[in-house]
């Protein structure tokens, strides 16, 4: 694995142990010679994640969308970085870019990258691994959400099983880098 997208908050968080994990995450992904690919952004767990990276060797791009980069929110001194038309465009630029997907603290934001990226997954338009580093039990209600709709029918086991989840980024990279993709039986060729 040579890339993973991040998807995080653009905000800080209440709890000083969000920015920790962030900047424990992007200085094990240059530990690992793994490119950050994530949002763009120099503010909030964003920039935590983004910045250590860089501090620590690391490669990152950053896919922004021309209006937040306009609020001046886009980080400059990334390795990379791609201003677009629209939401979409980075969400697609992202995906294309990523060799896995994982998720950090964030919110509403956060939540729908992730969940878009898992339904291309379900759907069959990519085989990478989908990651859920669960700082401080952050995501433990929405796991548990999971939990209940694989048990009332509405996902299969198997897909609920693709999400890998750790609360140490370490083991959260190693966990992405051995996973198997599983083999749907209505995979779909188109890209998302």
């Amino acid at each position: 694995m040579k890339t993973i997208c991040v998807f995080c908050g653009s905000s800080s968080g209440k709890q000083p142990i969000y920015v920790q994990f962030a900047q424990q995450l992007g200085q094990e992904l240059a530990r690992y010679n793994i490119t950050l690919v994530y949002g763009g952004g120099k503010v909030g767990l964003m920039g935590a994640v983004a910045d250590a990276s860089l501090q620590s060797g690391g490669k990152v791009i950053g896919v922004i969308p021309d209006f937040l980069a306009a609020k001046e929110v886009a980080h400059k001194g990334l390795s990379e970085l791609h201003i677009v038309s629209s939401m979409h465009d980075r969400k697609t630029m992202m995906a294309n870019l990523a060799d896995g997907f994982m998720m950090l603290p964030g919110g509403y934001g956060t939540l729908e990258e992730f969940t878009e990226t898992l339904t291309w997954a379900q759907l069959g338009l990519h085989q990478k691994p989908m990651g859920v580093l669960n700082v401080a039990g952050y995501f433990d209600k929405l796991l548990t959400f999971f939990d209940h709709i694989t048990h009332e029918g509405f996902l299969s086991q198997t897909m609920r099983d693709i999400v890998l989840v750790s609360d140490d980024p370490k083991t959260l990279i190693e966990k992405m880098s051995v996973y198997k993709p599983i083999q749907l039986m209505h995979s779909v060729k188109a890209k998302p």
